[in-house]
């Protein structure tokens, strides 16, 4: 069997690490099966979707690593669905409604205090032939409502298990606006139908929303693909992560240094019983994935568990991927090896590169200390001369810990910590040393 699975983010705001998630674990089914991996663009909200969204979308997904192999957009399937709408209309399943937004919310805001749950009460099925006509005289263009059956939808959830919602208790949902342009609703279904969807996987907060479709779905003549609704990511008050609102966007943790390959393993992780190594590769993860591992809850999403990834992540890069970063392309093998247990990311590993091989302004913090080390400093440096030097002026000036090691250290590097003195001399080399010990811009 094909799986063709699909991620469809609407371009009107930055992906967040919930969003993230959802393109990742569809892309790692799809990958596992060797199927397809379809990227839709859900741009039928005309007010609100920008090209330099779909954009940032697109970027984001590429830098996480991943990739499709058909990209579509809403805004180009008009045609499609038109059609399928008039085979709606043909059977009889739609019917025009005139409500304005503002009267729709009145008859909400009534139903809320009979403590009634929010339902459209179709008044709309009430008008005749004359009153539609009447309506339309004023102006009034109808947009039109799906009728749902009333009958419970049961499908089996590859996360949730058996579900069974009652499609009475819904509204009937709103396909075409009154501008002529089709909804998500009604655009999703057919995308998902022509595009052969086997699998959707989403977050449970779409969970009704996949009964009405798979009704819908059924009245168009489709078969439902597979779903599998996984449990929403939660900030640290308890509430999902929104788009909306700016929550953890992929793009802040980019601009953070944060390693993609961390929130791979991350993502693919929370909510499960597994915590996938910061060994794994790309390959082993789309290899060893199962969706069956997530449980129901809802999983708190940890920034402080996503940092200690993406610095073992990066610690164990090879040079060849280090020397990718932005400012670390001329490190070597040596530098790298000193360097790596101290770093969390390129950033962090280009502001120590600078140092070792960029003029700074040394601090004299204790001249006579820094005197008597230049006085020592050896004709070559190497690991071992660096170690026995140290000694030797920690034995010649009776400084010891951190009287000895705090201003060797401000004068070398200009900086109170990072890798032991011992590893960086060598990668300094004598006559930089010599020059900061002395007080010269080296």
């Amino acid at each position: 069997m094909t799986f063709n699975l699909r991620f469809a983010p609407s371009p009107t705001g930055r992906l967040h690490l919930g969003n993230a998630r959802t393109a990742l674990v569809n892309w790692l089914q799809a990958r596992q099966a060797g199927g397809r991996f379809v990227l839709r663009l859900d741009d039928t909200d005309r007010q609100r979707s920008t090209e330099a969204f779909a954009r940032s979308i697109t970027d984001d997904l590429a830098w996480l690593g991943i990739d499709w192999d058909v990209c579509i957009r809403q805004s180009e399937r008009a045609a499609l669905y038109a059609t399928a709408f008039a085979g709606l209309r043909e059977q009889g399943l739609v019917y025009p409604a005139y409500e304005t937004a503002e009267e729709l919310a009145d008859k909400r805001a009534a139903q809320r205090r009979l403590g009634q749950p929010p339902r459209y009460d179709r008044a709309a099925l009430a008008l005749d032939a004359a009153d539609r006509a009447q309506l339309e005289g004023e102006g009034r263009a109808p947009h039109w409502r799906f009728r749902l059956s009333g009958a419970a939808i049961a499908w089996t959830d590859l996360v949730q298990g058996s579900v069974s919602i009652g499609t009475a208790a819904l509204s009937d949902p709103v396909l075409v606006r009154a501008d002529g342009v089709a909804t998500y609703t009604l655009a999703s279904v057919v995308d998902d139908l022509e595009c052969g969807i086997t699998q959707i996987v989403r977050g449970d907060d779409h969970r009704t929303n996949t009964a009405v479709q798979i009704e819908l779905m059924r009245a168009l003549g489709g078969m439902p693909p597979v779903f599998a609704h996984l449990p929403l990511i939660l900030g640290a008050g308890g509430a999902p992560l929104s788009k909306r609102s700016g929550d953890w966007s992929l793009g802040d943790w980019r601009a953070r240094g944060i390693e993609p390959h961390a929130i791979r393993l991350y993502l693919a992780s929370l909510g499960t019983d597994r915590v996938a190594p910061p060994e794994t590769s790309r390959e082993a993860l789309i290899r060893e994935f199962d969706i069956g591992r997530f449980g129901r809850a809802g999983a708190v999403f940890d920034a402080d568990q996503l940092a200690r990834m993406s610095r073992a992540v990066f610690r164990a890069l090879p040079l060849e991927a280090v020397r990718d970063r932005p400012g670390c392309a001329g490190i070597a093998a040596a530098e790298w090896a000193a360097l790596r247990p101290n770093v969390a990311d390129a950033g962090e590993l280009a502001r120590w590169l600078a140092v070792l091989q960029e003029p700074i302004k040394p601090v004299r913090e204790d001249a006579e200390l820094l005197g008597a080390a230049a006085d020592l400093l050896p004709l070559a440096l190497d690991d071992a001369s660096a170690a026995a030097w140290l000694g030797a002026v920690q034995e010649s000036t009776g400084r010891r810990g951190k009287a000895l090691y705090h201003p060797l250290r401000l004068a070398l590097t200009g900086r109170t910590d990072g890798p032991k003195l011992a590893d960086l001399l060598p990668l300094l080399g004598r006559e930089r040393v010599l020059r900061r010990l002395r007080g010269l811009t080296a």
